[in-house]
């Protein structure tokens, strides 16, 4: 038993995702300071999140030809260039608006490989370190909450003490710190590294490998039917995070501080309820746990921003929503590593979460668009609206039923690949953004 890969994975997570959140927080109050426009902050939004799309639709393949651990350190260094390159431009007096999103853009495209890369390691490592998958899933994704916590806090302090610039260099740094730890750690793990290809390699090879992620899905009911729906709710998010709550933030909120201070509760309770569900969550029924959860933080966070201008009511509201929303990935990534067999792992994650992360560009225009032609209430209450019609799939579907617990032993050995079932969820799983 080693747990210390496991480890590493989860620490470098933690740094890398704490950054992410800076910029996730940094960008956007950057470009509504130095443009005054939620149009040209959504046009940010457009162009960080359309490569997403692309990058986990041709990816699968390539993590597995180059290696898991090779694509998840080289992906962090890149994005650390991208997102370091824009204070040190701006400085310099030489940053356009066209720079700020082709290097968001750059940013994008080599994240989510990344991500992937990492996140289909999950079974193996928990193997590693002797524990079940859904347990390393919580604990997982119960990290990640955490560090999106840590990170909101400190955007929102460092953005009024040090200036967004900084706040953006700290993110780069971030970057890689997670690089250097996968790089040490993963070493050893056979998964890890690059896999051998079937046949030669070959153009029509690599269309053949990501044609088997693309029949994966389609032929299974559930994996389809959680796509879609994340999908919309990414794209919804997107909006939310990147030009809704930012807006909301300056006009209602008060600043900077403020806006941390919300995606800091959100982020708090999202780790609470990854973490209460790892304890006690295999205890319910899958479906009934998560259509609840995705109920409770989606569409209220909308409605109540756009009936309230003080801080508190959107608090709670967020505290929530977040406790919800830390339910959801444990769930959606226990049931695909149940469900897809390791060889297909990086093809189905990259095919899925390009479905996922679809609508994302769109979302951030979206929301730029009718705020700055509607106003920031309508666009609220339009976007919560859809998310309420989106989040009532599990309910309404039959096909949700099979994402119940499959009878066969918990644990997952690194020698025996899975063999599919009736289906299986998305990507980061699909991830929902929120």
């Amino acid at each position: 038993m080693n747990r210390r890969p496991f480890v590493a994975v989860l620490l470098a997570n933690t740094i890398s995702i704490a950054g992410s959140s800076l910029t996730l927080i940094g960008v956007p109050w950057f470009v509504l300071l130095t443009t005054g426009s939620a149009g040209r902050a959504g046009i940010v939004a457009f162009c960080a999140t359309l490569p997403v799309a692309v990058a986990a639709l041709v990816g699968g393949p390539v993590i597995d030809r180059l290696g898991r651990r090779r694509v998840s350190a080289v992906s962090d260094l890149i994005c650390g260039l991208s997102v370091g390159a824009i204070p040190l431009l701006h400085q310099a007096g030489l940053l356009e608006f066209w720079m700020l999103c082709a290097l968001m853009a750059v940013g994008g495209l080599v994240h989510t490989p990344g991500l992937t890369a990492r996140y289909v390691l999950l079974p193996h490592l928990a193997e590693h370190a002797g524990t079940t998958v859904a347990r390393a899933a919580s604990l997982y994704d119960a990290v990640s909450r955490g560090a999106r916590m840590i990170g909101a806090v400190l955007a929102g302090v460092l953005i009024t003490t040090m200036g967004a610039d900084s706040v953006l260099l700290l993110d780069a740094a971030t970057f890689g710190a997670s690089a250097l730890l996968v790089t040490a750690f993963l070493r050893g793990i056979p998964a890890a590294e690059p896999q051998r290809a079937a046949g030669k390699v070959s153009l029509a090879g690599y269309r053949a490998e990501l044609a088997e992620g693309w029949r994966f899905l389609t032929r299974t009911r559930l994996l389809l039917g959680v796509t879609v729906m994340v999908m919309m709710t990414n794209g919804l998010d997107q909006g939310w995070s990147s030009v809704l709550l930012p807006v909301h933030g300056r006009d209602a909120l008060g600043g900077p501080t403020a806006l941390g201070l919300m995606v800091a509760l959100f982020g708090g309770f999202a780790l609470l309820g990854a973490l209460l569900y790892g304890a006690w969550g295999e205890r319910f029924p899958r479906r009934a746990v998560f259509a609840a959860a995705f109920l409770l933080c989606g569409a209220p966070r909308y409605v109540v921003a756009a009936f309230t201008d003080t801080p508190l009511p959107l608090a709670v509201t967020m505290a929530l929503s977040g406790l919800g929303a830390g339910v959801l990935n444990p769930i959606l990534t226990t049931v695909m590593l149940e469900k897809v067999p390791d060889a297909l792992r990086s093809r189905v994650s990259g095919v899925t979460q390009a479905g996922c992360e679809l609508t994302m560009p769109l979302g951030g225009l979206a929301a730029g668009l009718l705020i700055d032609g509607f106003g920031v209430t309508k666009a609220l209450l339009v976007f919560g609206g859809v998310y309420f019609l989106a989040t009532l799939s599990p309910l309404v579907f039959p096909s949700w039923r099979s994402m119940e617990a499959a009878p066969a032993a918990p644990r997952i050995s690194t020698k025996e690949p899975l063999r599919p079932s009736s289906a299986e969820p998305a990507a980061r799983s699909p991830h929902p953004s929120a």
